[in-house]
């Protein structure tokens, strides 16, 4: 529910990055969410702090998430994405301060091997995580935010193969 007094429609959108990293193959990291009731696999993502760029925070987030910023840029999206959160976790997730997220996307090249991939890191929000090809993604992801992965598959498409 969102604080009294105030609507959905009230709320901001969280501003952070998404981040759609390919390994040398052309495959794309999704990761399973932690604290989900449903089976939700995501890319990472996470919010932009004060001061930071949008390359900045998704270097921080990689190292955050999956305990590796072992990665360099190839894209940034030019726009925006926003999504909004299903009307029942307004007001629980994001800390209840957000309607939604309003999202850079970058694509990035993992540099690294899989074993410097470790989702244990200090603040774990992945259970399991894997490579797959872009047209697997959109049936793993939450219906809510299916149609930002569909924009930014769109986007980055033609970076899924393998490095050279």
């Amino acid at each position: 529910m969102p604080r009294p007094g105030s609507s959905h429609d009230d709320l901001p959108y969280r501003p952070c990055v998404g981040v759609m990293l390919f390994n040398r193959g052309g495959s794309v990291f999704v990761g399973r969410r932690i604290d989900q009731t449903v089976e939700g696999w995501q890319m990472p993502q996470g919010g932009i702090d004060d001061g930071e760029t949008p390359a900045e925070t998704a270097l921080r987030e990689l190292k955050e998430e999956i305990g590796t910023d072992k990665a360099v840029i190839l894209r940034e999206m030019d726009e925006w994405l926003c999504y909004d959160l299903p009307r029942h976790l307004v007001g629980v997730a994001l800390h209840g301060r957000f309607r939604g997220q309003r999202q850079k996307w970058l694509a990035m090249r993992f540099t690294g091997r899989d074993g410097d991939i470790d989702i244990r890191t200090q603040h774990p929000e992945f259970a399991a995580w894997k490579w797959l090809s872009l047209d697997d993604l959109p049936g793993l992801i939450v219906p809510f935010k299916r149609d930002t992965y569909k924009k930014v598959i769109a986007a980055f498409r033609d970076l899924a193969q393998p490095a050279a």
